[in-house]
């Protein structure tokens, strides 16, 4: 033996390191072991988690205080110049800017349509399946449903009218506050594109999926305000309970997947395992 290292005969009849097979057995052991053996990277997991609980309290305080001012009627006034903004001077059922703005707003909006965010689910949920990852298909498929009927409750709770100080240029049917497609994709695109990269290990295809997702949802979100379906503190509303469902659904998962309730990220394609450490014989 070299270095000093005191040798111990396994099961199998082979000498290892005292220390290695202890640091091996730790490694393998439970949460609080872990803990101590990586206090800085646990500290850092504990850090994260109270700043993704202070970000989506702030997200439902922000919606708590939006429809309170709603209510009052104190956003009336910046809701109203937003949307007359955004029309043609003295022809309000014309839109500011080039002709193929509307067009495009409404290929747009459709993206945030029940059709299209429950076919949107399905392909997701079913490529989970592909992979084999039946709980956190079941816990993607749960939390989409949970937040779509949060969302229809809230609009019957608040009662809101639809806008009418412009002309609407899609049909739309039901109440206004908060916006529906706002709500929805967020809460649908948000919550997938969360559960999706939790499949993934590599930082760039974790922030890639979520910053789509985002994109998306704004550009959804601003349609309804430009095509005069909806009001912006409808849109902002939508934006904000969405995303904070969104980050509840994140949280969540990741206490699952330390549980090991839910599959843990999987090694993408080129990733390799690191080699084994060799000791000293």
């Amino acid at each position: 033996m070299e270095g000093g290292d005191i040798g111990i005969v396994t099961r199998f009849g082979r000498r290892t390191g005292t220390r290695s097979a202890l640091v091996r057995w730790l490694r393998n052991g439970n949460f609080t072991v872990n803990m101590l053996l990586n206090p800085h990277r646990w500290l850092f997991r504990e850090q994260r988690f109270l700043a993704l609980f202070l970000v989506g309290a702030a997200l439902v305080a922000g919606f708590v205080a939006l429809a309170g001012e709603m209510q009052e009627g104190e956003t009336h006034a910046f809701d109203i110049a937003i949307l007359e903004t955004l029309r043609e001077p003295g022809n309000a059922a014309q839109l500011i800017g080039p002709g193929w703005l509307q067009s495009v707003a409404t290929d747009i909006t459709a993206l945030g349509g029940v059709t299209v965010l429950a076919l949107v689910s399905a392909l997701a949920i079913a490529f989970l399946l592909l992979r084999g990852r039946w709980r956190q298909a079941i816990f993607t498929t749960l939390a989409t449903a949970g937040g779509a009927v949060m969302g229809s409750l809230l609009k019957g709770l608040f009662a809101r009218s639809r806008p009418e100080v412009v002309p609407h240029l899609v049909e739309v049917t039901s109440l206004s506050f908060p916006s529906g497609h706002s709500l929805n994709s967020a809460i649908v695109y948000l919550t997938l594109a969360v559960m999706i990269a939790r499949s993934f290990t590599d930082r760039t295809s974790r922030v890639f999926t979520v910053a789509v997702a985002v994109v998306l949802v704004l550009a959804i979100g601003c349609t309804r305000v430009v095509l005069g379906v909806h009001y912006p503190t409808d849109v902002l509303a939508g934006w904000t309970l969405g995303a904070a469902w969104a980050l509840l659904v994140g949280m969540v998962a990741d206490v699952l997947q330390k549980q090991h309730r839910i599959e843990e990220p999987s090694k993408g394609e080129g990733e390799a395992d690191a080699p084994p450490h060799r000791t000293s014989n």
